[in-house]
């Protein structure tokens, strides 16, 4: 049985269990939110994975790494780095983007080894194998795209982004559309291309049901992908975002109906004022499914500084009740990214995670804010530094400029507001010692 189905027959899977304990609520808690499709468990039955997650209603904000090859970066062993980078830097899910080399034997690579969920978009591996074989335009046949979903889904592959959205009556829309930018998806174009070229229906779309019989065999959580996303702050809550938006709920109900756990993407780029009434409408929509941010990046002038936008976006999504956020790295729009920009955009997305998290109440979240306090007060650096969310960059920090007084920093040195206050105190308990004295 997949997790939905079973936690409607009421019974408690192991994974269930580990989601439970590690995010410190009731298994009958779970239970509930699970069978209203409200939380997913991603753990295909092949894939052994250490650190489980649960994501949706309830949860602590989860984050998902990009990696994967592209047409001219293709060394697998540089994205096996950055899935060690990311592991040890806290992500909750990685997903496998690659469209460069040899996809199946990076895949199985990038599965082996990861310790947490992993996801794929197939249609890519679709439309690699095409250009490869015609060197022409992308035809997606209905027949090949599911022999690749079932070669992902028994290599191991966790949760699926599915592009099955958006459909012909789009591309009329797009064509006396006003957006700056028409498609910004990569999955989405290649939909969109094949439709265009070929003038038939997506075929994600048409033969939704078959794809659900797949990820019901091996319990992959699809995610469904938002081909119409924005892709400027310009183009934010427009009518083919919403309506797009809309079909996704259908399917997504369909995928519950089946006992298939399934999510959604959510936009890329959106004004500050907009994110909010987003997230109202997906879970209006959505009846509740676990919304997954791609940002949204909330300006589209911070080229190189895209972690921060992300961030600013990211953490006002969640706050309002998105589920899981897609880090961005300072690399985005620029390059393929470096170990180093995985580590930035993973930080900055965990910041954000974290923010939301006391917005909402999470349990546990206050209790790590008040542990670093404490130790700040008492200016106990190496709790400090061992409490913070980069803990290595806060210990290169301190070695870099020490101060001559071993309990303060660089920063104020004598004149370290929270010594000062401490001194005052001391003196002043000595002082009532003696007169009671």
């Amino acid at each position: 049985m997949t997790q939905l189905e079973s936690a409607r027959k009421n019974k408690v899977s192991s994974q269930m269990r580990k989601v439970a304990n590690a995010e410190n609520i009731s298994v009958s808690y779970l239970l509930s939110k699970i069978s209203q499709g409200k939380i997913v468990i991603p753990a295909n039955i092949n894939h052994k994975i250490k650190k489980i997650c649960g994501i949706g209603e309830g949860l602590s904000t989860k984050v998902n790494v990009n990696i994967g090859t592209s047409t001219d970066k293709s060394e697998i062993n540089d994205e096996i780095k950055k899935i060690k980078v990311a592991i040890r830097h806290g992500a909750d899910t990685v997903m496998d983007l690659s469209v460069g080399g040899d996809l199946g034997k990076i895949r199985r690579k990038i599965i082996q080894a990861s310790t947490i969920p992993v996801g794929t978009v197939p249609i890519y591996e679709v439309a690699v194998n095409q250009q490869t074989r015609k060197n022409h335009c992308i035809d997606l046949n209905i027949s090949e795209i599911l022999q690749v979903l079932t070669q992902q889904a028994e290599d191991g592959v966790d949760f699926f982004t599915i592009h099955a959205g958006i459909i012909k009556k789009h591309l009329k829309l797009l064509k006396r559309h006003t957006r700056i930018l028409d498609v910004v998806s990569r999955g989405g174009a290649i939909i969109a291309n094949y439709m265009m070229t070929t003038n038939k229906e997506n075929p994600l779309y048409e033969y939704f049901d078959q794809i659900l019989k797949i990820a019901k065999k091996f319990d992959v959580t699809l995610s469904l992908g938002d081909s119409l996303r924005p892709g400027s702050v310009l183009d934010g809550s427009d009518d083919l975002q919403f309506s797009e938006l809309a079909i996704l709920g259908k399917l997504a109900e369909r995928a519950r109906n089946q006992g298939v756990q399934v999510m959604i993407e959510g936009p890329g780029h959106l004004p500050l004022d907009q994110i909010e009434k987003n997230v109202i409408l997906e879970k209006k929509l959505c009846n509740g499914a676990p919304f997954y941010v791609l940002g949204p990046l909330v300006t589209d002038i911070a080229s190189g500084y895209d972690h921060i936008t992300s961030a600013i976006g990211g953490a006002i999504a969640a706050a309002k009740g998105a589920d899981f956020l897609c880090y961005v790295t300072p690399s985005e729009h620029l390059r393929h990214p470096s170990v180093q920009d995985v580590r930035d955009g993973l930080i900055a997305s965990r910041i954000a995670a974290h923010s939301a998290d006391l917005v909402k109440g999470v349990k546990g979240a206050i209790k790590w804010d008040k542990a670093i306090s404490l130790a700040r007060k008492k200016r106990d650096w190496k709790r400090q530094i061992s409490l913070s969310i980069d803990s290595e960059k806060a210990s290169a920090y301190r070695k870099s400029s020490k101060s001559q007084l071993s309990d303060v920093c660089t920063m104020c040195g004598d004149f370290c507001s929270i010594r000062l206050i401490d001194k005052c105190y001391r003196k002043s308990k000595d002082k009532t010692k003696k007169v009671k004295v």
